[in-house]
C-alpha cells in the first residue's frame, strides 16, 4: 500500500509544480529539449557549453552566419522564463526563439541554462546567471574557452534580457553589474520583457522557492530605490502587455526608475491586447511572420510606427526592437558604434 506520504500535496503551485509531503516535486509542465545545430550552412549556428562544472551550469551559444570575419558582433545574454521553476535554454520554444532574434540582429546569443527551484532553491538561479555572465566576460582579452567569442564578440556592446522570471534575473545580473566591475566588459542595455516583480500572488511562490528571503521586502523580490539607482548598464527596456497579470509590476519598475536617480536612459513599450509572453505562445502568427521578414533594420532604437502598441520616445544606438502593427513578437538589433 502506497504511503500517505506520497500521495499527500504539501504545496503547490500551478501551473508551476507541486511538493508531496515526502519531499518529492512534480513539475506540471516538462520542457521539450532539442539539440543544438552546428552547420556552418545554417543561418545560426549553435552549441552547448559548460559555464560551470560544480554547480552544473550549462548555456547555449548561437551564432549567426559570418560574412565578415573582421566584423565583431555584440552579445546577448538571454534568461528564459517559467517562474523560476520550469523552462530551459534547450526548451524547444527558447532555442527558436533565440535563434530567431540571433538571426535577424545580426548578434551573437548565450541563452542561460540556470538551475531551477524548488530542487535548486533561489538565490541559485541568479548566482548561475551571474556565473554566465562572468564567463561571457572571461572571453574579452581574446583567450576564453569558446573560439566563437574569443574572434567575434565585441564585449564593448554586452546586452542582457529575460521574460518573466528571466526579467527579474536580469534586472538582478543588472544590479550586480552596478556593484562588481567586469574588466572589458560593457554593459549597454538590458530588456525587460513582462518582468516578475513582487506585488502578486506569485509572491507566495517566489518565497517558498527562497527559504532564506527577507519577505515581500526582498530587493530581489521588490527592487530597492538604491539598487535601481545603481544598476550596470546605460539604457534599459520594458515591455509590458495590457492583459498581463504582470502589467503593473512592470510598469511600477519603470516609474520607479525613472524616481531612483539612475543616470542611464529607460523606455517603456506596451502592447496592447496582448497577454504574458504571447510572442513565444503564438510565434507563428501572421504578424510574427511579417515582423521576422522584415530586412529593414534602421539606425533607430525603436520603430513606433505600431498602430497596436504604445511606445514612447526613442533610444539612440540601442536597442531596436520591432513594434509592428499589432505584432505578436518582438525582436531586438544592436547599432554599432
Amino acid at each position: 500500500m502506497e504511503s500517505s506520504s506520497n500521495i499527500e500535496i504539501a504545496h503547490e503551485f500551478f501551473p508551476f509544480f507541486k511538493v508531496y509531503k515526502d519531499g518529492r516535486v512534480e513539475k506540471f509542465m516538462v520542457s521539450e529539449h532539442v539539440p543544438p545545430s552546428d552547420d556552418p550552412h545554417m543561418a545560426v549556428r549553435s552549441k552547448d557549453v559548460v559555464v560551470s562544472p560544480e554547480p552544473a551550469v550549462s548555456a547555449r551559444v548561437f551564432m549567426p552566419q559570418i560574412s565578415d570575419p573582421s566584423k565583431k558582433l555584440p552579445i546577448l545574454v538571454y534568461m528564459h522564463g517559467g517562474g523560476f521553476s520550469i523552462g530551459s535554454a534547450f526548451h524547444q520554444g527558447y532555442h527558436k526563439y533565440v535563434s530567431a532574434l540571433v538571426a535577424k540582429a545580426n548578434i551573437i546569443a548565450v541563452s542561460v541554462d540556470y538551475r531551477l527551484a524548488p530542487e535548486h532553491p533561489i538565490p541559485a538561479c541568479y548566482n548561475d546567471s551571474w556565473a554566465a555572465l562572468k564567463w561571457v566576460a572571461s572571453h574579452a582579452n581574446g583567450d576564453g574557452p569558446d573560439p566563437w567569442l574569443n574572434i567575434h564578440a565585441d564585449f564593448g556592446r554586452v546586452f542582457l534580457a529575460g521574460d518573466s522570471a528571466g526579467a527579474n534575473i536580469s534586472h538582478n545580473v543588472a544590479v550586480r553589474v552596478g556593484l562588481t566591475s567586469l574588466p572589458g566588459v560593457k554593459l549597454i542595455g538590458v530588456a525587460l520583457v513582462h518582468p516578475y516583480f513582487g506585488g502578486t500572488e506569485d509572491d507566495k511562490m517566489w518565497l517558498y522557492m527562497c527559504p532564506e528571503n527577507k519577505g515581500l521586502e526582498d530587493p530581489r523580490l521588490k527592487p530597492a530605490i538604491e539598487d535601481l539607482a545603481r544598476l550596470g548598464c546605460e539604457r534599459l527596456l520594458v515591455f509590458v502587455a495590457e492583459k498581463d497579470h504582470l502589467r503593473e509590476r512592470g510598469t511600477c519598475y519603470y516609474e520607479d526608475l525613472k524616481k531612483s536617480g539612475w543616470q542611464g536612459t529607460v523606455e517603456i513599450v506596451e502592447h496592447e491586447g496582448k497577454s504574458h509572453v504571447f510572442h513565444l505562445m503564438k510565434p507563428k502568427c501572421d504578424n510574427a511572420v511579417d515582423l521576422m521578414e522584415r530586412r529593414d533594420v534602421t539606425p533607430r532604437a525603436f520603430r513606433n510606427d505600431a498602430s497596436n502598441s504604445k511606445v514612447s520616445n526613442t533610444i539612440s544606438n540601442g536597442f531596436l526592437p520591432y513594434a509592428t502593427k499589432g505584432s505578436d513578437v518582438w525582436a531586438k538589433g544592436f547599432q554599432g558604434r
